[in-house]
């Protein structure tokens, strides 16, 4: 133990300043929220680099560092599509989703997304009991834990592979850290960990891109696996998976960045309209450099390891072998991606323990709602009990991360997007309008992967068409319209 703590030192000593960091955070959160809007949503008083680091820290987790960067070496440079998505979907969010999100969420009092729709789609809503927010609260409460489990897993691979101790432990570590700092803080200290996360993450792409590529022969290597008979599929289009279908992953992960709660609930958080313009070019810019550094190193790795069967394991192996990483970028990176796990992990949890309470919890309990102190107590149980749950689920996940991950986005596109995106500019909608699309969306979600389609046509292309054509159909024949105009105008 002793020689491994004389040569990890740094590792160690980051690793405890960045504890210390989340702490401090944790505390500077806490004394911003004695009430459930300082808990949920910094009591809307936020800047725009602030926000614009949680927005891209919170997107770019595991699923970036271990699940989407492993899957170029299963897919080849088709999979380059994805990052360039993401990137246009980020700007996509900001600039039409974001400003009217922003205004509307204010006007309304909304705090979460069950908030949201209930404000925009239902006229008289005094017991918070609607099926409307009830169905969005329980949608959002299981996406949430899907996408827990797989951030958990990275983790858990990250902290078994530096630390050398079985992967239930692993489990353990990320669950104690991530639990305590998100359920004393709030989103407070959530957004301010983001921020040193997404410098971090920033800086450990980029060492993961160079060292990487140093190792397989220079960013030119690649011109070397183009002459290697077994693999040419790299370099098709068709390679190593249908295009169709990687489209559809691709689709399938970007709309998150418009429907995704803890996405969107950054929009809820902005002072001002000179915040948003302001995060967006932060947010995009983080992004982009972190995605195309990352998703190119599972296509260099074919030069570096052989026999690979699990992908998720690509970049935890990389990173702990010292012939292609100095001892100290290894540290660096360990300290790199495990930030990249918390930035998820406490949005994720906060969203999900914020819309449980809030939406399912509160209405059944009146007595609650004149305490705030109680009120934000409650939320921060909530917090800890989903940390804990997806932990175990974690021990024995259903897939690897990039399927698990693809599908809680699946699941948010199809139920949210029509209500997401048309309820903003289109006056028409309703509560059943909305319902309904939900409801259509995920029936031919499951039908598609039930008949096995989806290895033809991803199961997202057909659940969305599905989803939006009925949240028309039944817009259009329902009496109720929005005065758009008079919502926007209290701003």
């Amino acid at each position: 133990m002793t020689d491994w703590l004389l040569d990890h030192w740094l590792a160690v000593t980051l690793f405890g300043m960045y504890t210390i960091a989340l702490m401090v955070n944790a505390l500077a959160g806490m004394r911003a929220s004695a009430s459930l809007e300082g808990f949920y949503v910094g009591s809307r008083n936020l800047s725009g680099p602030l926000i614009g680091l949680s927005f891209f820290a919170t997107f770019a987790s595991t699923n970036s560092y271990i699940g989407h960067a492993g899957k170029g070496y299963e897919y080849g440079l088709a999979w380059m599509v994805m990052p360039c998505m993401l990137v246009v979907f980020t700007y996509i969010s900001w600039r039409w989703i974001g400003p009217r999100t922003r205004v509307l969420a204010r006007n309304f009092d909304a705090m979460t997304l069950p908030d949201f729709l209930a404000a925009r789609f239902i006229a008289m809503d005094h017991n918070g009991r609607h099926p409307l927010r009830v169905v969005s609260a329980l949608v959002v409460m299981l996406c949430s834990l899907l996408y827990l489990v797989a951030i958990f897993k990275g983790a858990g691979h990250l902290f078994e592979r530096f630390f050398n101790v079985p992967y239930d432990v692993a489990i353990g570590l990320a669950l104690v850290v991530v639990m305590i700092y998100t359920s004393i803080g709030g989103f407070v200290s959530v957004v301010r960990t983001d921020a040193l996360q997404g410098v971090l993450m920033m800086v450990g792409a980029v060492l993961i891109f160079y060292f990487v590529t140093s190792a397989a022969g220079g960013i030119g290597a690649i011109a070397d696996l183009s002459v290697m008979p077994d693999k040419q599929f790299l370099f098709e289009i068709n390679g190593g998976i249908p295009f169709v279908v990687l489209l559809g992953i691709s689709l399938s992960g970007s709309l998150k960045l418009i429907v995704d709660p803890r996405q969107t609930s950054r929009f809820f958080a902005l002072k001002d309209e000179a915040a948003l313009r302001s995060g967006m070019w932060v947010a995009i810019a983080g992004l982009t450099v972190v995605q195309l550094c990352l998703y190119p190193i599972g296509v260099y790795a074919h030069l570096l390891i052989n026999g690979v069967t699990d992908t998720d394991l690509i970049v935890p192996s990389l990173v702990s072998n010292a012939a292609i990483f100095p001892l100290w970028a290894g540290d660096f990176l360990f300290v790199a991606i495990v930030a990249a796990a918390m930035s998820s992990m406490d949005s994720v949890l906060l969203v999900a323990a914020s819309t449980g309470y809030k939406n399912l919890v509160l209405p059944a309990l009146p007595g609650g709602r004149s305490d705030p102190r109680r009120q934000v107590q409650w939320t921060r149980l909530m917090v800890v009990v989903l940390a804990a749950v997806a932990a175990g689920l974690a021990l024995e996940p259903p897939g690897d991360i990039l399927q698990i991950t693809i599908f809680s986005g699946s699941l948010y596109a199809v139920c949210f997007l029509p209500a997401a995106v048309l309820g903003l500019y289109w006056t028409r909608g309703s509560s059943t309008a909305v319902l309904a699309s939900m409801a259509a969306g995920v029936t031919i979600l499951l039908i598609w992967l039930g008949l096995g389609f989806n290895a033809v046509l991803h199961e997202v292309f057909p659940a969305l068409v599905a989803s939006i054509m009925v949240y028309i159909v039944c817009a259009l024949a329902s009496a109720q319209r929005a005065d758009l105009d008079q919502m926007l105008s209290n701003s």
